[in-house]
């Protein structure tokens, strides 16, 4: 007889046991499935060298924990102080062993519901969802979250490819490459991270790859690489024998004991040129696997087939009741946000299960009513800015909604942007979004250039040329803008500056909304400041 549970989890990872948290926390009837026999199993072999690239800042110098979240990319969610991350690790680039040892005691301390050593080979629905084992049991739920991340890896599509090594079974051993030339396929991080391993050891290394590398210090998106795994750029641009291709990747041919490998160059307008390499190794990165559902719930694959087609509140695009959580929610931000990450996803994850809370257990979003005032109103955003880990890790795609009632306003925080327009473009209430984001242009700008990089700092004229990152509130009608302000940016990230932040936004509220409060004069200064502190 089928095991029948409300809402089932595939997946123990960092995605999968915080939404089991959330679970937990409501009394929901809930069950994490889980193959191996512990939590974060991902972690026991990725990265392959060990280092994660997410930061575990313990020293800010402030002891707010909303704050703190900022700087800590590794920490899940909870009511519980002796479950942050820095509590396992010092490091700032911690191991990811650690990863492996936090999850657990995280899964442990939480008292979460899983079942371990069940590895789940089909899904079928009709119309519950029904997932069989391979020790045929069945498990049958209303409700299915994915929380299984990018577990095939990523190829590119080139005759030869088969014959080349795996970035997830090459040695990471550097003896093992004395005196060879080897090729990376791949521009990530993953692809980088074995470059700088094999720089001591290897005759030559060569990364190639169609795409130009991106750096995450100019993009601002964290799986762009990152400055700890790029010391193969220096060797390169100083002639040190490696080498960067920007090019397709046409044929691998094994030729005796070496590989030959013809490249369509750009830079060189397709020239085509023939190298000689005693290994390649693919480095290009992960994808969803969907190949475990039965054809009638399969879900519908986006980006190059690697991550599943999700709406706006996470769940496929055609199979009802099958929800996404954790790195694959990434398709909704893809490159331009943090959802691909712990510090970006668990709030993905909590906005997730609050969706779902309403639409299943009619429960509302959890909001704070305040007075319908300028004063009243500036004062909850600046108090939020200010303090909000959510808005500051997932930039742009998660806002605060502020709806105008007549005779008070509803304070709402961190919904997806595009949910709040989906569910809200026929309210006929006015609504304002809260959004921390970067200029329009800061990818394509030198944030080191002093003359271009930024305005001047807390120039309230200037913001909204603002490249940097800073608030921005937005007022709609029936989902059409009708209104931007931006705060000046600040290099302490401190929007609290009565001339440059608090009066411009009490003016933008009062203008916006008719309200007619004392205008842009001492009188309104010192009401603002009785009022903000």
């Amino acid at each position: 007889m089928d095991t029948v549970i409300d809402t089932i989890i595939l997946g123990a990872g960092p995605a999968g046991l915080q939404m089991a948290h959330f679970l937990q926390e409501s009394n929901r009837d809930y069950l994490v499935l889980e193959a191996s026999d512990h939590a974060g199993s991902f972690f026991k072999q990725f990265p392959r060298h060990r280092q994660l690239i997410s930061i575990n800042k313990r020293y800010t110098g402030s002891s707010d924990s909303e704050m703190n979240l900022r700087m800590d990319w590794n920490s899940l969610l909870s009511n519980r102080d002796n479950l942050k991350f820095g509590d396992f690790s010092e490091d700032y680039f911690p191991n990811a062993a650690t990863m492996v040892n936090y999850l657990n005691q995280y899964a442990e301390s939480c008292g979460l519901k899983i079942r371990y050593g069940t590895r789940i080979t089909r899904i079928a629905k009709d119309p519950l969802f029904r997932l069989h084992d391979t020790d045929g049991n069945c498990f049958a739920c209303k409700k299915l979250i994915i929380a299984t991340g990018v577990s095939r890896e990523n190829f590119m599509d080139v005759p030869g490819v088969e014959l080349v090594e795996s970035y997830s079974e090459v040695s990471v051993d550097p003896k093992d490459f004395i005196n060879q030339r080897v090729l990376i396929l791949g521009k990530g991080n993953s692809a980088f991270e074995t470059a700088d391993n094999l720089i001591g050891t290897s005759a030559a290394v060569h990364v190639a790859g169609r795409s130009p590398i991106r750096l995450a210090w100019k993009t601002h998106f964290v799986g762009h690489l990152r400055a700890v795994n790029n010391n193969l750029l220096d060797t390169y641009q100083l002639k040190s024998q490696n080498a960067i291709l920007d090019g397709n990747v046409t044929r691998i041919e094994k030729r005796g004991d070496k590989f030959a490998v013809r490249f369509s160059f750009i830079r060189a307008n397709e020239v085509e040129k023939e190298l000689i390499y005693d290994r390649v190794i693919s480095c290009t990165g992960f994808r969803f696997d969907h190949s475990i559902f039965d054809d009638n719930c399969k879900p519908e694959l986006a980006i190059d087939d690697r991550f599943p087609a999700q709406t706006a509140s996470w769940e496929s695009v055609n199979v009802p009741d099958l929800f996404f959580a954790g790195t694959i929610m990434q398709q909704r931000d893809y490159r331009k946000s943090t959802s691909g990450f712990i510090h970006g996803f668990r709030y993905c994850v909590r906005s997730l299960f609050r969706m779902l809370e309403q639409r299943y257990y009619q429960q509302t979003w959890p909001s704070e009513r305040m007075a319908l005032n300028a004063s009243r109103l500036s004062k909850a955003v600046i108090d939020r800015v200010n303090r909000t880990s959510a808005l500051w890790q997932q930039f742009e795609f998660l806002g605060d909604l502020i709806l105008i009632n007549k005779d008070h306003a509803d304070y709402l925080q961190e919904l997806p942007v595009d949910y709040i327009h989906q569910t809200h473009e026929t309210d006929p209430r006015d609504y304002y979004i809260v959004t921390l984001e970067y200029g329009p242009d800061h990818s394509k700008v030198d944030p080191f250039d002093i003359e271009i990089a930024r305005v001047a700092q807390n120039d309230a004229e200037q913001a909204i040329n603002a490249q940097y990152l800073h608030p921005v509130i937005r007022h709609y009608r029936q989902g059409r803008q009708i209104g931007e302000h931006h705060l000046a940016e600040n290099l302490e990230n401190e929007w609290n500056d009565k001339q440059a932040h608090e009066i411009p936004l009490f003016n933008f509220f009062n203008a916006s909304l008719n309200l007619q409060e004392p205008p842009n004069n001492i009188e309104a200064a010192t009401l603002l400041e009785n009022e903000i502190g």
